[in-house]
C-alpha cells in the first residue's frame, strides 16, 4: 500500500508490490488476483459491517438517522484507522485512479443494494421499493462526498462533520419522501 501510495498506481506493477512484501509473484498471486484487489481488499468488510449497523439501528428512527449511522461506520474506518494517514492516502489514491475507482463504485453498488434490502424490510415495503433505493443511493452519495472533501484537504477536514453536514442537507428529502409512503415502485 505505501508504494502505491508512494509511486502511483500505474508506475507500481505486482513484481514491486511482490518484492516489497518479500514475496514471490506466485505468492502474491495467491493471495490477490491482480493488483487493484490488494487496495479493494482494505474495503473488504465494510459492506457487512455497514449492514450490520442498519440493523441494529431502533425500529422507529428515522431512515436519515439510521443511513447516517451506517455510512459512519465507513467513515470512522477510514478516519479512525489506527493510521490515518495511511488511510488517507489509499483514499487518494482510489479517487485519483480510475480502475480502483471503478472498483470501488462497483463494491458500493452492491452495498448500496444490500442497505436499500435491510431499508425496506423496516419500512415494510417490498425489496423494490423506490424509496429504500433512493434513500440509499442518497446516503452513498453523502459518504462519497465527506470522504472526497477529506480527501480533497490532505485530512484536515472532519469526515464525521463533512458526513454530518451531507446529511443535514439530504434529511429534508429523505424525510419528505418516507411521508409520500413510496406510491410508485
Amino acid at each position: 500500500m505505501q508504494l502505491l501510495a508512494a509511486r502511483g498506481y500505474d508506475e507500481t506493477t505486482v513484481d514491486d508490490m511482490a518484492a516489497a512484501a518479500g514475496m514471490s509473484r506466485r505468492t502474491f498471486h495467491r493471495y490477490y488476483a491482480s493488483k487493484e484487489d490488494v487496495v479493494i481488499q482494505l474495503l473488504a468488510d465494510l459492506g457487512d459491517e455497514m449492514r450490520a449497523e442498519l440493523e441494529s439501528r431502533p425500529p422507529d428512527e428515522a431512515p436519515a438517522d439510521s443511513l447516517r449511522a451506517a455510512v459512519t461506520v465507513a467513515i470512522n474506518f477510514c478516519a479512525g484507522h489506527h493510521d490515518a494517514a495511511k488511510t488517507l492516502a489509499v483514499v487518494r489514491l482510489i479517487y485519483r485512479t480510475p480502475v480502483l475507482h471503478a472498483r470501488s463504485l462497483e463494491r458500493q453498488s452492491r452495498w448500496q443494494a444490500e442497505l436499500a434490502e435491510v431499508l425496506a424490510a423496516r419500512l415494510g415495503q417490498p425489496p423494490d421499493a423506490l424509496y429504500p433505493q433512493m434513500a440509499t443511493r442518497m446516503a452513498f452519495a453523502a459518504l462519497d462526498a465527506a470522504l472526497q472533501r477529506w480527501a480533497g484537504t490532505d485530512g484536515a477536514a472532519d469526515p464525521l462533520e463533512l458526513t454530518g453536514r451531507a446529511f443535514e442537507l439530504l434529511a429534508p428529502a429523505l424525510s419528505g419522501a418516507q411521508q409520500l409512503g413510496d406510491p410508485g415502485r
